[in-house]
């Protein structure tokens, strides 16, 4: 396996003995490039933190309250990558994104249906059910360039009764970073029907070269609307640590998610803690070599579909490691199965991200480039057969 900078790629035994779901639960032919997790070795300064953490006992539960080192530490990350003032005391903890997501919509928006952006992360679709809301979807056009929003569809939406906006920004699956123009159109649509925003930023610290994110939260004309949810658990690989954040800029907003029970939102784990707080305050030399790593897959990703899927179509990939492809050109409704079937690869169906949306796949290319040329020519000679 070869290594940019700081990022060590996983052997197949060492990525089948860490990463449980996405290589532990494959046949040993199978090569896995589904679910978002990296085929990298931890950036060695969480890896160091937690060692640390263990040997010291902490393993108890977590405070429950606002700011402390968590918040401090994703407060001046926000600031150095961002540009982007948090004030720590508005940070807090929970499980995971989606968990937060949800503790955000019960706890602060109207009763009412929830709008999500299709195509959508596929747990996404069952939030709002589990809080006794519809989920009305914004469907994004297939064969568009770009994933913009249409802005009047969603003002539609509101003026029927939808009250909240799920915003996933960086997108998954569609890599889309929107910018400053696109968050103030939709922003603009939010006040206008007095809804909320809750924006997953979970992806923001991948954003690739080419492209700038920025937080909702950092518009004028937001914090009294809106929450964000993130974690470290994307950009440094510990989604099992179980330690999300939800981010506000309105006091009684805070107020609100502090006063939630603890039942709800009592399971985030200290370790995940001592996690992200390492990932935010030592990592950011990790993360440019990892960020470096991804340009580079993405280059490699680009010119393999060229030589060896021509028809496939790749939306434009300005953040995350996750690339949508549209292989309709090879007449398949169904290319990720063939390509288990026939190929032993594991892709994402696109229909998980959009029912009823056929011939398109979500890749992960956070592994090393010799897995990622086998990757795409294990999909050509499945497809392209």
């Amino acid at each position: 396996m070869t290594s940019t900078g700081l990022i060590r790629d996983f052997t197949d035994e060492e990525a089948r003995r860490a990463l449980v779901l996405k290589w532990g639960t494959q046949d040993p032919d199978v090569l896995p490039a589904w679910v978002a997790e990296m085929d990298y070795a931890l950036a060695p300064p969480v890896a160091e933190a937690l060692q640390r953490a263990a040997a010291q006992g902490i393993t108890g539960y977590p405070a429950h309250s606002s700011g402390g080192p968590l918040g401090a530490a994703l407060a001046g990350f926000a600031a150095r990558h961002f540009d982007w003032p948090v004030d720590p005391e508005q940070v807090l903890a929970t499980v995971d994104v989606t968990a937060g997501v949800r503790i955000a919509l019960e706890a602060l928006s109207d009763h009412g249906p929830m709008v999500l952006p299709t195509p959508a992360y596929h747990p996404q679709f069952g939030i709002a059910g589990l809080s006794g809301r519809e989920t009305w979807e914004l469907p994004l056009d297939p064969d568009a360039g770009q994933a913009t929003l249409d802005l009047d569809r969603l003002d539609d939406l509101f003026s029927r009764g939808a009250r909240t906006l799920l915003l996933t920004q960086p997108h998954n699956p569609l890599g889309h970073v929107y910018t400053r123009a696109e968050l103030e159109a939709i922003r603009d649509v939010v006040v206008r029907h007095g809804a909320r925003v809750i924006s997953d930023e979970v992806h923001a610290p991948l954003v690739l070269p080419g492209a700038s994110h920025v937080p909702y939260l950092a518009l004028e004309g937001t914090a009294d609307h809106a929450v964000t949810v993130t974690a470290a658990s994307k950009a440094f690989n510990t989604p099992g640590l179980r330690c999300a954040q939800l981010v506000t800029a309105d006091p009684a907003a805070r107020d609100r998610l502090l006063a939630e029970p603890m039942c709800r939102n009592n399971s985030w784990s200290p370790l995940g803690e001592v996690a992200a707080v390492a990932a935010y305050t030592e990592g950011d030399e990790w993360l440019a070599s990892l960020v470096e790593r991804l340009d580079r897959q993405r280059g490699l990703l680009t010119s393999q579909l060229r030589q060896q899927l021509p028809l496939a179509r790749m939306r434009p990939l300005e953040a995350t490691y996750l690339a949508w492809l549209d292989l309709r050109g090879y007449g398949h409704d169904d290319p990720a199965t063939l390509a288990l079937d026939k190929g032993r690869l594991h892709v994402e169906a696109g229909d998980r991200y959009q029912p009823g949306l056929t011939g398109h796949v979500r890749v992960n290319i956070a592994t090393s480039p010799e897995r990622l040329v086998e990757i795409v020519r294990r999909l050509a000679v499945t497809v392209d057969a």
